[in-house]
């Protein structure tokens, strides 16, 4: 059905990652020259001290882990609870011969994704604004 996209598809993907890994390397090589740059003008004494501890940089969360497994548990009960409702609905749907089972699925697999991998982004968006007000 879709087999005139898939070739430009695969060139394309294949050429970015190609370009991505060569700008990989490029981008290690400048980051290595800056540091060499700046270690032989860097005086120890200039910083006295006022590195911070890791005692320190406590109250300085990423909540990326937290955003992404909130949203993947939403959508992993989304994908459940749309199949116990199919699974639920399905002999009533048979009774009436709609034949629309296919589009009927879709809407409910798509409608409880949604809305539950909403609801696991709301969990996490709580629970960070609560370890922030702690801190």
């Amino acid at each position: 059905m879709m087999d005139f996209i898939t070739i430009p598809l695969v060139i394309g993907i294949i050429t970015l990652g190609i370009y991505k890994l060569f700008e990989l390397y490029a981008r290690k090589k400048e980051r290595l020259l800056m540091i060499d740059k700046l270690g032989d003008k860097l005086d120890p004494s200039y910083l006295n001290g006022s590195l911070p501890m890791p005692s320190q940089i406590v109250g300085q969360f990423s909540f990326g882990a937290l955003k992404a497994g909130a949203l993947m548990v939403g959508v992993g009960l989304g994908l459940l609870v749309g199949f116990l409702i199919l699974n639920a609905s399905l002999p009533a749907i048979e009774m009436f011969n709609t034949g629309n089972y296919r589009e009927l699925g879709s809407v409910v697999f798509g409608s409880s994704v949604l809305l539950f991998g909403g609801l696991g982004l709301l969990i996490a968006f709580i629970v960070e604004t609560r370890i922030n007000k702690k801190s």
